[in-house]
């Protein structure tokens, strides 16, 4: 619940802490997840509307690590990268570098983030997508090939555009919890 909210409704803090406070997901969830979003993003799609495919795995990572950055860490993010890169049968490398400096980011900005709305924080995970394409770039730049066109940098937008509607599908299973003073 964000401070307007409280502000909004007169709400003492015994009244608003456990407002929205979830149940923790699964590991089976978190690990269901990532692999959809993994199969998402080898979908193939036309050249012209590839270029606004956001990085379905990103998305995901962020979201786990903004709301729940005990269950995914650098670890997860590495090899969820080092499979996109093998799937992509791209540098070695690239994706996982980038996904641990997207989580690098989204830990840093945590705090920040889970105080916003979701629609507040898409912009804030625009940023982070954004920085993510920069380094999935510079890393192919480094082995020799073009820097892309200002097109492949649509994904970030759209990445953040997504935000909200993967973030409320990715909380629709999970459960509130009980009031543990309810009788």
């Amino acid at each position: 619940m964000n401070p307007k909210q409280i502000k909004n409704k007169n709400l003492e803090p015994d009244e608003y802490f456990g407002e929205d406070i979830y149940e923790p997901p699964s590991n089976g969830y978190i690990a269901a997840t990532l692999a959809i979003s993994l199969i998402l993003n080898f979908i193939p799609f036309h050249e012209d509307v590839a270029v606004f495919r956001p990085d379905f795995v990103a998305i995901v990572i962020i979201y786990w690590a903004v709301n729940y950055p005990h269950k995914m860490g650098m670890s997860i993010a590495f090899c969820m990268g080092l499979m996109m890169d093998v799937a992509n049968a791209g540098i070695l490398g690239q994706h996982a570098l980038a996904y641990c400096i997207a989580v690098y980011l989204t830990l840093i900005l945590g705090r920040r983030l889970r105080i916003f709305s979701l629609v507040q924080q898409a912009p804030q995970v625009g940023f982070i997508l954004l920085v993510m394409q920069i380094v999935i770039a510079l890393v192919a730049a480094s082995g020799g090939t073009d820097l892309p066109a200002w097109p492949y940098y649509f994904a970030a937008v759209t990445g953040s555009l997504l935000w909200l509607p993967v973030s409320l599908m990715l909380r629709a299973p999970l459960r509130q919890r009980s009031d543990p003073n309810a009788l």
